[in-house]
């Protein structure tokens, strides 16, 4: 770890204003600092700013400060009622420890677990643009088989951003350009020829708030995943379900993100679009499956992911409409 300069802004422009990283629970951006994956000269603690509620909306909907802790968060009692997806999710992930110190707009941010990215005597086209890629040839078995390119396979490693996908969450941004609002769809980019800018954020961006819309009424929401082992682990697959039947069963509402497969939180529309006016029999979730990873591209490691993937969405759908 280099040495750098500590600053503890007191207000948002002030913040904005300084030309270093951000810093708030720590809970990424100190590993990466200790690996010397990122060597940021200068500290924002951003923990002063006055971004921590978790306020209901008079829309029905919900405001998420950037600051909330995910275990406050996820313990919300008006979050575990209306989006049971987010407090599934956030718990799913990491460990009591770190979901007590991670916050929302860190985990929007987190970085991948590569091993390539995270080790810096490998080429990493999202580390070092224009070095290459060594996941491709190499060890990948965790790795993405949507949405990556010929420069990046890396996986977005968050749970919380696969359920705020299925969700519809809105981004709110403030920076020297003044304020704005990104829907979460449009706030992750794909890596293309440009693996290292994963987000549309633009310097001295600082997140302020996530808002949910108000929870349909009669819908139901889950959040599944499959990894390794049953802790502290990051997903091979996961999928968070959104979805709402009309009397006779058919689904009316439906929405579907992928996690654990995809270089973003992945929003499998093809799979709601398949299933919108259906049934939820076996070969209707099958079939939207399939539909959801058919532009998946396997690599050396990781083929099985596909399948996973597939039962994964399948289980999440069948325990969602079966509750």
């Amino acid at each position: 770890m280099e040495l750098f300069e500590l600053i503890t802004p007191a207000t948002h422009p002030d913040a904005i204003h300084t030309q270093g990283a951000f810093i708030a629970g720590g809970t990424n951006l100190i590993d990466l600092m200790k690996l010397n994956v990122e060597r940021p000269t200068q500290l924002v603690d951003i923990n002063t700013l006055p971004l921590a509620a978790i306020e209901p909306l008079a829309n029905g909907g919900l405001k998420i400060g950037a600051l909330a802790r995910n275990a406050d968060v996820a313990h919300h009692p008006f979050v575990q009622q209306h989006y049971a997806v987010l407090s599934e999710a956030i718990l799913a992930g990491a460990s009591a420890q770190l979901r007590n110190m991670a916050t929302t707009s860190g985990n929007l941010l987190q970085k991948t677990r590569c091993l390539y990215f995270r080790d810096t005597a490998s080429p990493c086209n999202k580390r070092t643009p224009g070095s290459g890629c060594a996941a491709i040839a190499g060890v990948n078995r965790s790795l993405a088989v949507l949405g990556t390119s010929e420069h990046c396979i890396a996986t977005n490693p968050s749970d919380q951003n696969v359920a705020l996908a299925a969700l519809e969450a809105t981004i709110h941004i403030t920076g020297a350009h003044g304020d704005r609002s990104v829907p979460i769809a449009d706030f992750y980019l794909l890596p293309g020829n440009t693996p290292h800018k994963e987000t549309v954020l633009e310097p001295g961006d600082l997140i302020t708030a996530v808002t949910l819309p108000a929870p349909r009424p009669n819908t139901r929401s889950l959040y599944l995943k499959l990894r390794d082992r049953a802790s502290y682990e990051f997903a091979l697959a996961s999928a968070a379900v959104v979805v709402g039947q009309n009397a006779s069963g058919h689904i009316d509402h439906i929405r579907i993100a992928l996690g654990g497969v995809g270089t973003r939180p992945w929003r499998a529309v093809e799979a709601e679009q398949h299933l919108l006016g259906k049934a939820p029999t076996a070969a209707n979730l099958r079939a939207a499956a399939e539909s959801a990873l058919a532009s998946a591209k396997p690599h050396s490691q990781n083929a099985f992911k596909i399948e996973l993937a597939k039962r994964c969405l399948t289980h999440a759908i069948t325990q969602a409409t079966s509750a």
